[in-house]
């Protein structure tokens, strides 16, 4: 027999519905409700009413800050503005990471570089604890002259990376052919901004120009349509369908051709130095699958 329910009750899970909907749209983007700030002490800071978030780094410290929910998956969205100037050495890192030795993670992380010379964006997906799947490109605007969308989808299906909307990468997962692929472990959104000299320009070959700090990176419209962790379940949103079964079409699939034509600068799936036995598995079946 149907469970019979009275006008009132109908009412009220309406009325509850609403509510949810309500707050959700009203913390949307507002730091104060969706991020703490980690480290750094004042050199990151909220204001605008939460709705900017700003990251320095100076010669004693970076800063950083977490989302206060943990993810299992979802869309991630983010409007960040970088370094402006000479920001050589400097790392901008705004990434999903879980926690341990056999932590999953996806990356997003900005290189700086001299004044007139481009950004260097590097992504990577780790699973178990294991990356080494670097992918590097330019982007073919100028980073810090206004606000650019980063995106991060993350369903059971596949890893994309967005910029602006427009796809820059792919990671599908493949399992069935032993490729890992990060789908257990609940992550939190991290950024920080920090000094990696030694490594980020150029091989470290340039290194920071302290008479340039403090450097600043600013964010705005943080926005996480996912599957929220909650005691031991997860809780996901009302829009759940729109990403949990994305994937690109033709014109999206033509997009990243795109990027990934003019732009990329580096690619672990063709470094044979690395690889001397052929590509790695994800590589040889990424374009077939």
């Amino acid at each position: 027999m149907a469970a019979f329910h009275s006008p009132s009750s109908s009412s009220s899970r309406l009325v509850l519905l609403l509510l949810i909907s309500f707050l959700v749209a009203s913390f949307a983007g507002n730091f104060y409700q969706n991020c703490d700030t980690i480290w750094g002490k004042d050199r990151a800071q909220i204001h605008d009413d939460g709705k900017q978030l700003t990251l320095s780094l100076d010669n004693i410290s970076g800063s950083g800050f977490q989302s206060k929910n943990e993810y299992l998956f979802g869309k991630i969205d983010m409007q960040l503005k970088l370094v402006p100037g000479n920001s050589a050495g400097t790392v901008t890192a705004y990434y999903l990471s879980s926690k341990g030795e056999t932590w999953d993670e996806i990356d997003f992380e900005f290189l700086g570089n001299l004044s007139g010379q481009p950004y260097i964006l590097h992504t990577n997906v780790f699973c178990q604890g294991k990356g080494n799947k670097e992918q590097q490109f330019y982007l073919w605007f100028d980073p810090t002259a206004d606000f650019h969308t980063y995106s991060i989808l993350w369903n059971p299906q596949r890893i994309v990376f967005y910029v602006d909307g427009i796809p820059i990468r792919e990671f599908k997962n493949l399992e069935f052919l032993g490729v890992p692929f990060p789908k257990k472990q609940k992550m939190r959104l991290y950024s920080t901004l920090w000094s990696a000299d030694d490594w980020a320009t150029r091989g470290g070959l340039v290194k920071t120009d302290w008479s340039q700090a403090p450097f600043k990176a600013s964010y705005r419209n943080f926005n996480a349509d996912a599957c929220v962790w909650s005691s031991g379940s997860s809780y996901c949103s009302p829009n759940k369908n729109a990403w949990f079964w994305e994937e690109l079409d033709f014109a999206k699939k033509g997009q990243m051709k795109w990027v990934q034509n003019n732009y990329m600068v580096y690619n672990y799936c063709k470094d044979s130095k690395r690889f001397p036995q052929g590509p790695p598995t994800e590589c040889v079946f990424a374009n077939i699958l």
